[in-house]
């Protein structure tokens, strides 16, 4: 039954299925679930991430998720592997450009979320900043990831 789950689950977020023409729809398939966008999200806070870091996050990931999301991402051309400079049995992950290109949604979300819900002060602070000037702050975060 494990199997048939994840095939059905794998159908859906593969690149070359999609559920209709329309532009939600389609970016939906590729990082529309939470698991996905928290990945995304943890790669734009830290630039890179090995597995381990990913399980580390505070929302728990059950490691087979965890593994299927990426692996999802990873042939959307969402996130990409690197090799580990300091083992050979770990790899790191890295948003691509078309990753880093969710940056504005991410903000967005997070802005949306601090009007209508009691975030931590530090994060609702950290939103407040990127409010006074949100096409600096992008521009500058875009910078970063990419170099």
């Amino acid at each position: 039954m494990q199997v048939f789950i994840k095939d059905i689950f794998n159908f859906f977020m593969s690149k070359n299925n999609k559920r209709s023409d329309c532009p939600v729809s389609c970016s939906l398939d590729v990082w529309g679930d939470k698991w996905s966008l928290l990945i995304i999200r943890d790669l734009m806070n830290a630039k890179q991430c090995t597995y381990g870091d990913f399980l580390k996050s505070p929302e728990g990931i059950a490691t087979n998720i965890l593994a299927s999301r990426l692996l999802a991402l990873e042939e959307n051309g969402v996130i990409e592997k690197l090799s580990h400079p300091d083992s050979k049995a770990k790899v790191l992950y890295k948003l691509t450009h078309k990753g880093i290109d969710l940056l504005p949604l991410l903000i967005e979300i997070g802005i949306w979320s601090e009007k209508y819900y009691d975030i931590d002060k530090g994060k609702k602070a950290e939103i407040k900043e990127v409010k006074k000037n949100k096409e600096e702050y992008i521009k500058a975060k875009i910078k970063e990831l990419r170099s």
